[in-house]
């Protein structure tokens, strides 16, 4: 004998009100107006590499040299990589590395040099769980505003109360030296930089703590200076030991991903020395491909953290995937 379905009752008003409430709740609700933090962890070997984002600045594709237009646009728009009308969505990133004993900062951001987009390391940072007290060393790729104004804050004082800062000989007697009278011979579009850069460094170096290195030295926190010249006098790139792994913390190698790891022959018209700057990039590629070495590039998507392919006679961006840290053994 088949029971008869019971009939369906209404639901309680209390019950059909709090769903509407929430389905209205969820109706109004606005989307978020800002990203999560840009932070990203990432255990090499038995260092804690942190990549700090400091905010994207756009680059015309018109500042590409040695490649054709119609290639140059083939391969940005085979990577999908934003473009406005004011240029190609390029990230800024800073790295932090914890060798167990010592904290280094590579390159510091912008601050209030390009303007409010940028300048978030130090908000970053603390996201990150870092303050900026706790950081013993900041080594300078190069003296370009993107990589020196966050030295300081957008009051003009020093970020970093205990940090020392490591500069290259060579770019310290272009960019800090006015003796040089460097003004004269750099292109006025890049004149202003040259101020940006003596005044970030300037209470560090009131303090005695700008230090300058020569290439193929040992610096804190186990890292050699490896030289990579050309976009600027003494753009250089940090080699940290993890291991049996090796870490390049690469600086502005690279600006246009999509184009210069398939093309490495294009160069950006800010390189102060462009076949110089070819020539490192075409080094680096290499050493970095055939020894399986972990990169980071302060113009690569964020979080820059990631390989190098070799593709043919040319090269291939591999990022890096996301992966939770490694559990900590219990004491």
């Amino acid at each position: 004998m088949t029971a008869s379905p019971r009939p369906l009752r209404p639901a309680r008003p209390f019950v059909l009100a709090i769903a509407l409430a929430l389905a209205a709740s969820a109706a109004a609700a606005p989307p978020p107006a800002q990203q999560v933090p840009g932070v990203q962890h990432r255990a090499i070997g038995p260092l804690r590499v942190t990549a700090l984002f400091d905010g994207i600045v756009p680059l015309p594709r018109q500042r590409l040299r040695g490649i054709d237009e119609t290639d140059m646009a083939r391969l940005q728009q085979r990577d999908f990589v934003p473009e406005a009308g004011d240029g190609v969505q390029t990230a800024v990133n800073a790295y932090l590395v914890h060798n167990g004993h010592r904290l280094t900062l590579v390159d510091t951001g912008t601050a209030g040099c390009f303007g409010d987009a940028l300048g978030q390391v130090p908000d970053n940072l603390r996201a990150a769980g870092y303050r900026p007290e706790d950081v013993d060393d900041i080594l300078l790729t190069h003296a370009h505003p993107d990589h020196i104004c966050g030295l300081l804050d957008r009051e003009g004082r020093a970020v970093y109360p205990r940090a020392t800062v490591w500069l290259s000989r060579e770019d310290a007697d272009y960019w800090l030296d006015p003796a040089t009278e460097r003004a004269a011979t750099t292109p006025e579009p890049l004149r202003p930089l040259l101020a940006m850069a003596r005044r970030a460094v300037a209470p560090y170096r009131a303090d005695a703590r700008l230090r300058l290195f020569d290439a193929g030295d040992t610096l804190p926190g186990a890292a050699t200076a490896a030289s990579s010249h050309g976009h600027t006098p003494g753009h250089t790139g940090f080699l940290f030991e993890a291991g049996d792994q090796r870490l390049l913390v690469w600086g502005d190698l690279v600006h246009y991903h999509a184009v210069q790891f398939a093309r490495p022959e294009a160069s950006f018209e800010a390189d102060a020395d462009r076949a110089q700057a070819i020539a490192s990039r075409r080094e680096q590629f290499a050493r970095a491909a055939d020894g399986g070495w972990w990169v980071a590039g302060a113009h690569l998507p964020f979080p820059g953290l990631g390989h190098v392919r070799r593709e043919g006679a040319a090269y291939a961006w591999v990022p890096v995937e996301f992966a939770p840290l490694p559990v900590a053994p219990a004491p």
